[in-house]
């Protein structure tokens, strides 16, 4: 299974998304087992997901509650487009140095709310912004102690103001144990199947 991991997993290592993110806040690190993965499989593991469906989540209970999330949304104005990016905040693709601007950032991620920001050999990062909050989904590829490497998930998030920091409040018990263990169940299946999408 996945397992959650100390924040200095994440802000120890040197990944580039600390160039550009340094103002937000480290919400979660967690670890995904990749049993067999090597240093030049990252790659992989990313088309093994977006081939999954990505951060899509397919339990009923997990639908219902986005399909909750959504609606609320919609009635509430969370995600209209003056309240995500290049409305209410920038895209971390402005920030970007030159080495690290691509073609394909601030494109659609599929199967997602998100937008690609950049994607290197070894990490990425995909980004969301709405009424609550501006997050990132930053994925890295980090060898372990045995030779094997393994998926690392950080999720970093700039609540927007009092009301965003008690919806990420809200939420949080609902991150942990409904939305991670199905996307755990998910992603690690997914690089279990990898060959299958090949």
């Amino acid at each position: 299974m996945s397992m959650r991991l100390p924040e200095i997993e994440h802000t120890a290592r040197p990944w580039r998304i600390h160039e550009i993110a340094s103002d937000f806040r480290l919400e979660d690190v967690w670890s995904y087992r990749t049993p067999g993965a090597g240093p030049d499989d990252f790659p992989a593991m990313l088309a093994a997901l977006r081939a999954a469906g990505g951060l899509n989540v397919n339990p009923p209970v997990v639908r219902f509650l986005f399909a909750v999330r959504w609606r609320l949304g919609a009635l509430f104005g969370w995600d209209k487009p003056r309240q995500g990016l290049a409305g209410r905040v920038g895209t971390l693709c402005d920030r970007l140095p030159d080495d690290l601007r691509q073609d394909a950032a601030g494109d659609p991620v599929p199967n997602t709310p998100f937008t690609m920001v950049y994607e290197l050999r070894d990490e990425c990062a995909i980004e969301l912004a709405n009424k609550t909050a501006h997050d990132i989904c930053h994925l890295g590829w980090v060898a372990k102690d045995d030779g094997e490497y393994e998926l690392r998930m950080a999720a970093l998030v700039k609540p927007n103001g009092p009301f965003g920091r008690l919806y990420m409040a809200a939420i949080k018990p609902v991150r942990y144990l409904v939305v991670y263990p199905a996307l755990t169940r998910k992603w690690e299946r997914a690089w279990r199947n990898r060959h299958m999408y090949s």
